[in-house]
C-alpha cells in the first residue's frame, strides 16, 4: 500500500533519513519508535508530502506521490500537537472540514466524537481547550472520513486513562477492518496490544523492522519495552562491547608477555 524506496533527507548538516526502504500493507499496525531526533517525524511528514525528500521515491497504491496530493484524502493524520484557529469553535472546525471534503454524512465515522463527548463542547472556542481535549479533537478528525490509512503521532500523549483506552479500542477496531495504521509513541506499553510490526529508527537509519512476535521470540520478552531494550543491548554487547573485551584481553596478554620477557632478561 505504501512503498518507500531509498529515501534520503538532510536538514543542513543533519542527516534525518538515510537510505530508508520499507513496505507497509493493509492490516498492519506499524509502530515507529526510536529516540528523539531519530527521523520518525521526518518519515511521517515525507509520506504525507509535508517534507520533500532529497532523493528516493514514495509510492501510495503503486503510484508515486510526487506532485499529486489527491492520495492524502485516503489518509487520516493525527499530529502530536494539533494547531487550529484559536477563535474557531469546535463545532465550526468539524463543519468546515466536512464542507471541504464534501463527504456525505452516511460515510462519516463519528464514533470518537460520540465517545469523547465532543458534541457537548461544540460551542467552545479552540483556544479554551486543554491539551488533552485538543488531542481528542485531533483523534476524532483523523478517523472522521473513514480513511484506509491512519497516521497517529503520539496519539495517547496528554489523554486521561479512560480516553486513552477509548482511542486504543478504536485503533484495534480499525485494525480488524484491515486498515494500515502507523503509530509513533514513546509510551511503549500502549503499543503492546496494538502493534503487528516494529520499526526502530536511530540517527536516520532503520536499525530493524520486524514483526512483533519475531521480536518477542528473539528477546524472550513479552513486553515491548523490555523486548526492544534487550534486543538493542544484545546488539551492543555482541558487537562493540565484545570486540572491546577481546582487544583488552589481547592487550593484557601482550603486557604480561612483555613483563615476563623483561624479567627473564634481567634475571640473566
Amino acid at each position: 500500500m505504501i512503498r518507500i524506496e531509498h529515501i534520503n533527507k538532510k536538514f543542513k548538516k543533519l542527516l534525518a533519513l538515510n537510505d530508508i526502504n520499507a513496505q507497509f500493507e493493509k492490516g498492519q499496525v506499524i509502530s515507529l519508535i526510536g529516540p528523539n531526533g531519530s527521523g520518525k517525524t521526518t518519515l511521517i511528514k515525507s509520506i504525507l508530502g509535508m517534507v520533500k525528500p532529497d532523493s528516493g521515491n514514495i509510492f501510495f497504491n503503486n503510484e508515486p506521490i510526487n506532485g499529486d496530493p489527491s492520495y492524502r484524502s485516503q489518509i487520516g493524520y493525527m499530529p502530536q500537537i494539533g494547531r487550529y484557529p484559536d477563535n474557531m469553535k469546535v463545532g465550526q472546525l468539524f463543519k468546515m472540514l466536512k464542507n471541504i471534503r464534501n463527504v456525505s454524512e452516511d460515510k462519516l465515522d463519528e464514533e470518537l466524537i460520540d465517545k469523547f463527548g465532543l458534541k457537548q463542547i461544540f460551542d467552545k472556542s479552540m483556544r479554551t481547550l486543554s491539551g488533552g481535549t485538543r488531542q481528542k479533537v485531533s483523534a476524532a478528525l483523523a478517523f472522521l472520513f473513514d480513511p484506509g490509512v491512519l497516521i497517529l503521532d503520539e496519539p495517547t500523549a496528554g489523554l486521561d486513562p479512560l480516553s486513552s483506552e477509548i482511542l486504543k479500542e478504536k485503533i484495534l477496531k480499525e485494525k480488524s477492518n484491515n486498515k494500515l495504521i502507523l503509530i509513533t509513541s514513546h509510551i511503549l506499553s500502549d503499543l503492546d496490544e496494538l502493534t503487528t510490526h516494529i520499526m526502530y529508527l536511530q540517527e536516520g537509519n532503520i536499525e530493524f523492522f520486524k514483526e512483533i512476535e519475531q521480536l518477542r521470540e528473539e528477546s524472550g520478552e513479552l513486553k515491548l519495552g523490555k523486548a526492544i531494550a534487550r534486543i538493542m543491548k544484545g546488539e551492543k554487547f555482541n558487537s562493540g562491547w565484545v570486540d572491546t573485551m577481546f582487544v583488552l584481553k589481547e592487550t593484557l596478554a601482550e603486557i604480561k608477555n612483555e613483563k615476563k620477557s623483561s624479567f627473564l632478561r634481567n634475571d640473566k
